[in-house]
């Protein structure tokens, strides 16, 4: 039985990085002035920050029901038995119940799994889906195991300015304008799939180091006979300048020595709605 891992782009693998890992990725659609665009296909992460920093309509939309099945089919006749379909947490998006609804056409050969994860940590689930995969594993049973470990994995995301989360409704523009009066960064955490606000601090320093201790806690709680070697500690953001992306891996393998640690593009999708120069941490455990 051959089985196919299919993943969206806000798992943060682009198609390139999904063509080493051996998964496909369905790209999420980012609408800007009424155009729209496919994430890692036809605009560029300097296209996308540029249209948001000249105050263009920038959103996201999930994918199209026949995007989807499209892939799913070229992916059917390319020689696969069943496909794993991964998409982002179905708090965060709509696009996961429908991936559940079209599936039901396909007679079992496509299973969804709600693993309630974004960008990083999704990214660790479907690195450990392919994995079981390889193994010989049905969809249907790496599914149940991607599913029953949804409690065990946290992101942590600050967001330099809180322009975004009042456009989105999360947040008053009184208390907006005073975060940012007060220099605030807002660290949001991704816990079972929702989006919450976690912590307001004041100033990048302290923010950074609340999101590292969060994690410590974390780990803390959740894994505390599990050895450091063992944990994916995944580093995310939206910065658009390298160096930064750069620093902030380097202070989080610092903080983790052994564990295994990466560094991951926030997804456009989601920059749609948290803005540049984000960045963000999460943890769970490896195979």
């Amino acid at each position: 039985m051959k089985t196919a891992i299919i993943t969206d782009s806000n798992s943060g693998i682009s198609p390139e990085k999904g063509k080493k890992l051996g998964v496909f990725v369905v790209p999420m659609p980012i609408i800007i002035d009424d155009a729209t665009y496919f994430e890692n296909v036809d605009i560029t992460r300097g296209e996308f920050f540029e249209a948001q920093a000249s105050g263009k309509n920038v959103s996201s939309s999930q994918p199209s029901p026949g995007d989807v099945t499209q892939i799913w089919d070229e992916v059917l006749n390319s020689g696969f038995d069943e496909i794993l379909y991964i998409p982002m947490s179905s708090k965060l998006s709509g696009s996961c119940n429908t991936a559940v609804m079209l599936a039901e056409d396909y007679d079992g050969k496509v299973q969804v799994a709600d693993i309630r994860r974004v960008s990083a940590n999704m990214r660790d689930a479907v690195v450990k889906a392919k994995k079981m995969s390889d193994r010989g594993v049905r969809a249907s049973e790496i599914r149940e195991k991607l599913e029953s470990e949804t409690m065990d994995t946290i992101v942590y995301v600050m967001v330099d300015t809180f322009e975004y989360l009042k456009k989105g409704g999360r947040i008053s523009p009184a208390k907006a304008a005073v975060g940012s009066i007060l220099n605030i960064k807002p660290v949001l955490s991704i816990y079972d799939g929702g989006l919450d606000v976690w912590k307001k601090c004041r100033g990048l320093k302290k923010a950074k180091a609340s999101m590292i201790s969060g994690i410590r806690d974390f780990i803390s709680e959740k894994y505390p006979d599990i050895p450091e070697s063992r944990l994916s500690i995944g580093t995310a953001g939206s910065l658009t300048d390298e160096r930064e992306a750069k620093e902030w891996y380097k202070a989080v393998k610092n903080e983790f020595p052994q564990a295994h640690t990466f560094y991951n593009d926030l997804s456009m999708s989601l920059c749609c709605h948290i803005g540049p120069n984000a960045m963000g941490i999460s943890v769970c455990c490896m195979e």
